[in-house]
């Protein structure tokens, strides 16, 4: 593994041999951001020629043509976790591109949180395993030290969740379940004090594929990390793929809001009468404890109906 550092503005790590993680912060100047692109640009030419393809994680910009003419772009939010189908293209691309030359490698570009390098690494790890031979042990090795090390500390749940996913998938330890839900109750248990003065004033926004389709009202709750409130919705949400529920505190005398809590699922996963999400299995918590259960979704066939019920620990 080879690190370069001259420049707090730039991580640049050689997870194996073939895997190449170029990671800037979140806030970056410019001028150094372009800067450090150009000198990252000769590196690799110098040592890898034109065998080397770039996956850009993070939001498009036209100016990371610097490190390649062809940019693969599949960025996703920070700090989230990418869609499962997502996660699988990519694998694949990498594996192809490896696979046509043993001297080509895997630039993976980012700026933000390490989240979402990780993500990458991590899936291709286990995918790797189940398609390639003894001999990449040691490149599998280095990309699960990279990841427990670097990135773990600094993920979010949701990215972990998606990680395993993905692995259950390819083991066969996870079978698919292609059955539409119907999410009928969220209860959130333990909801926070808020605000100085006391009190929550809760309300969930639930996204599918990125898009919205569900905004709930405002619930005005005494917030003391001992109440809990269930959120109904009648008729029940269909919901089928990659799932985002946020759940906001309106704030009492202004337009603003914070976030509660964030939590992403896919439904392929979902094969239980309930699912509970603990606060360490939720995305940006707020202060204080708290338990989020999603109850009672349905399954629905098209001849017949069968209730399931979905709670989440916040």
């Amino acid at each position: 593994t080879y690190v370069l550092e001259e420049n707090y503005d730039l991580d640049l790590v050689y997870v194996t041999e073939r895997i190449i993680c170029v990671s800037f912060p979140s806030v970056v100047e410019e001028n150094s951001y372009s800067c450090n692109l150009r000198e990252v640009a000769s590196m690799l030419r110098s040592k890898h020629g034109h065998n080397y393809l770039l996956f850009n994680l993070s939001e498009k910009r036209s100016d990371i043509n610097q490190l390649h003419p062809k940019v693969l772009d599949c960025g996703w939010p920070d700090h989230h976790a990418p869609a499962l189908e997502k996660v699988c293209t990519i694998c694949k691309a990498m594996d192809t591109w490896m696979s046509a030359d043993t001297h080509n490698v895997v630039v993976l570009h980012n700026q933000g949180n390490r989240g979402r390098t990780g993500v990458v690494v991590a899936a291709y790890m286990h995918y790797s395993h189940m398609s390639g031979s003894a001999d990449q042990a040691l490149d599998r090795f280095a990309m699960k030290r990279f990841y427990e090390d670097k990135v773990l500390p600094v993920s979010q749940p949701s990215q972990k969740r998606y990680v395993g996913y993905f692995s259950g998938l390819l083991s066969g330890q996870i079978q698919i379940n292609n059955k539409p839900l119907f999410l009928h109750h969220v209860l959130l248990h333990g909801v926070p004090d808020c605000e100085y003065q006391g009190g929550c004033r809760p309300f969930l926004k639930i996204y599918q594929a990125m898009h919205p389709v569900y905004t709930s009202g405002i619930y005005n709750v005494h917030g003391d990390g001992q109440t809990s409130i269930c959120i109904t919705i009648e008729p029940g949400l269909l919901l089928k793929g990659d799932i985002l529920l946020k759940c906001y505190h309106k704030r009492f005398h202004s337009r603003s809001r914070d976030v509660i809590f964030r939590v992403q699922f896919h439904t392929c996963a979902v094969h239980d009468l309930g699912m509970t999400f603990g606060k360490d299995e939720l995305d940006e918590t707020f202060r204080g404890t708290m338990t989020f259960r999603t109850k009672q979704v349905q399954q629905k066939k098209k001849d017949d109906q069968t209730s399931n019920l979905e709670e989440v620990d916040l």
